[in-house]
């Protein structure tokens, strides 16, 4: 807490990570500490900003609401998503092509996070957040957002098993659109 205010980068990034593993188990406290660090106003306004979004972005991966609004992502407003996937079928090693389409009736900014929910050995699913795009959805105009997600057979960090998977949208925490695939 003493450190928030330095005008370091290094200090305040150690401070943002130190929040981020305690945002793990207490969440709500976390947030409730950023927002009385930002209304104090003993860091410059860009850099608590930067504090911000860096602290919160486990929180940000789960959905959280207090996180998402303090960030001012709002995720009450009503949309409608359309999510293709370019193909049913993929193979380890090709890329899944994912493409959205969202509408609202209020313009706002949008955090879009897309998660895989992988097979896993005896029925069970694992499940990776990735991040889409970060803009701003105008008042009933459609904004697509496509990615191509390569899935690699050879990552260290985790192996992909044949099967049904699926692709979550999700839009400021709220989940908008799914689709399925399956693994080969």
């Amino acid at each position: 807490a003493r450190l928030h205010g330095d005008g370091t980068r290094y200090v305040t990034r150690s401070v943002a990570n130190h929040l981020n593993d305690i945002a793990k188990t207490q969440p709500d406290l976390v947030v409730d500490i950023l927002r009385d660090w930002a209304d104090a106003g003993q860091q410059d306004a860009r850099e608590m900003a930067w504090m911000t979004r860096h602290a919160l972005r486990v929180l940000v991966k789960q959905g959280h609401v207090g996180a998402l609004a303090l960030l001012g992502y709002r995720g009450d407003v009503p949309m409608t998503a359309a999510l293709r996937l370019g193909a049913d079928q993929v193979r380890i090693g090709d890329v899944l092509e994912i493409a959205c389409d969202l509408r609202a009736d209020y313009s706002l900014p949008v955090i879009v996070d897309y998660r895989i929910r992988f097979a896993r050995p005896g029925g069970k699913q694992a499940e990776k957040v990735f991040k889409l795009k970060v803009a701003e959805l105008v008042a009933g105009q459609m904004l697509t957002l496509r990615k191509g997600h390569r899935l690699k057979g050879d990552a260290t960090t985790f192996t992909l098993h044949p099967g049904a998977h699926s692709v979550v949208v999700q839009v400021n925490g709220v989940d908008v659109a799914t689709a399925d695939f399956v693994l080969r």
